[in-house]
């Protein structure tokens, strides 16, 4: 008889010793009808209140439990990515703790998972946000959809599952300045989705203030889009492009063929013109700087150059050596019999 498959279910906690209780309890009643094994692995990303004490009670009564206690708030990043480095499991489902991800979706994640999908992201199909947040998400999605590298699906979670390939290949990553889900997007893999509508958060307030979501989105363009980077030099092409052509026309207007428009051009909208013609060429020399720059950012991130899915079996190279070796035997046989009837 096989043994069951391990999934590792990782949960990042800041302040939710109120959500706790009753998101073990959802937990393991969902899990108690699934046919697999399971790690739970909370991270506190050093919480202030009773949030530790509380896990440490559930690892006593469970050996199936872990805690990962931070010395101190280092952000939910930092705290995935420990639960991943941590996780045992042949995959890894990572949920929040405020009961606004249901924890019996996770059979469906998994059923994902068994079909193929390699990563299954959840999305919110439905979501009570104020409107300036909603307004915000939009432009930030439309801007990302637009300008960044890596495509993002709009309003995707962190409730996602990985296989245990993905897992090890994003352990592999050492950037410091990270976005869990834009890392995971930038790797590919098979993917699907699950979607489901927002529920209310149960106990306490978000960690997460707007101007950490605004900082989150600035980080995510910098991140995963150059075009930010290059904006002064293509403001400055812009400048250059328009000024060039204006002042030479109105050196031909003025000063050779006399003002024949009578447009009455001064010297001092000379010297404006060639002011504006000299901040183009400086955000221009920017913007060549800036693709320096731009190559410095992509080496110090130390992403891998390409991430392989699927490697070719050592059965299937023997094969393809034989083939190619029986290939050049024939080619020499019929060398050497047109040699004999030579």
């Amino acid at each position: 008889m096989s043994e069951k498959k391990l999934v590792s279910i990782i949960i990042p906690v800041h302040n939710e010793a109120l959500n706790i209780a009753p998101l073990h309890e959802e937990l393991t009643k969902t899990l108690r009808k699934l046919a697999y094994d399971f790690e739970i692995v909370y991270v506190d990303d050093g919480s202030t209140d009773d949030s530790s004490k509380i896990l440490y009670e559930l690892t006593a009564k469970n050996i199936n439990i872990h805690v990962i206690q931070f010395s101190r708030n280092f952000g939910k990043e930092a705290a995935v990515s420990a639960g991943l480095h941590a996780a045992k499991g042949d995959a890894a489902i990572i949920i929040d703790a405020d009961m606004q991800m249901p924890p019996s979706l996770m059979k469906e994640f998994i059923a994902r998972w068994e079909q193929g999908a390699e990563v299954v992201v959840g999305v919110f199909s439905a979501r009570s946000m104020q409107l300036a947040r909603r307004v915000g998400a939009k432009i930030f999605y439309s801007i990302m959809q637009t300008i960044g590298h890596t495509k993002i699906t709009p309003h995707a979670t962190d409730y996602r599952l990985l296989d245990r390939q993905v897992i090890d290949t994003f352990n592999d990553f050492t950037e410091r300045n990270r976005i869990t889900r834009g890392l995971i997007d930038w790797l590919g893999f098979e993917r699907d989705y699950v979607y489901f509508e927002q529920a209310p958060r149960l106990h306490g307030k978000p960690s997460y203030k707007f101007s950490d979501l605004i900082a989150l989105a600035v980080n995510s363009l910098t991140a995963y889009s150059l075009v930010p980077l290059r904006m002064a030099g293509y403001l400055g092409v812009f400048i250059l492009t328009v000024t060039i052509p204006l002042g030479i026309l109105l050196y031909i207007e003025r000063f050779i063929m006399h003002d024949p428009f009578g447009w009455g051009v001064s010297g001092t909208f000379f010297l404006a013109v060639l002011i504006l013609a000299l901040v183009g060429l400086i955000l221009a020399c920017l913007g060549l700087i800036s693709i320096y720059i731009a190559h410095i950012h992509t080496e110090v991130i130390d992403r891998p150059l390409y991430v392989v899915r699927r490697k070719p079996k050592a059965k299937d190279l023997s094969t393809a050596d034989s083939t190619a070796e029986e290939k050049i035997l024939e080619k020499e046989l019929d060398i050497s019999e047109g040699a004999l009837e030579g």
